[in-house]
């Protein structure tokens, strides 16, 4: 919020189904996940998975927490845009989010004339 975004915060604990529903509904431009437990390779691709079975095609996925270097790259090739580290700065997060959902919309534009 502080970066001139609007934030949703859907809660703690949902189900990818309803972390899906809730973006579809509120018409986001970015779901951002964050994974503490070390479920991140499932809650993530079952995530992407649904986005792609629901034709949520223009919606940024991006996630972070306490995720392996490791699994960064497995992450991308299921699908996921970004993986941010626990030690990403902020300002480096908000001015990817930035610049992606611009290029997005430069594209919708361009398609819809």
């Amino acid at each position: 919020m502080d970066a001139g975004m609007e934030v949703i915060f859907a809660g703690l604990y949902l189900s990818p189904e309803q972390i899906v529903s809730s973006a579809i509904s509120e018409d986001v431009d970015v779901i951002g996940l964050s994974q503490l437990d070390g479920n991140h390779m499932g809650i993530f691709t079952k995530v992407r998975k649904l986005m792609d079975a629901q034709g949520v095609k223009d919606v940024l996925l991006i996630g972070g927490g306490v995720i392996p270097p490791s699994d960064v790259e497995e992450l991308k090739r299921r699908g996921v845009d970004e993986i941010f580290l626990a030690s990403t700065p902020t300002g480096e997060i908000i001015d990817y989010i930035k610049t992606e959902v611009a290029k997005r919309r430069r594209i919708e534009i361009k398609n819809a004339g």
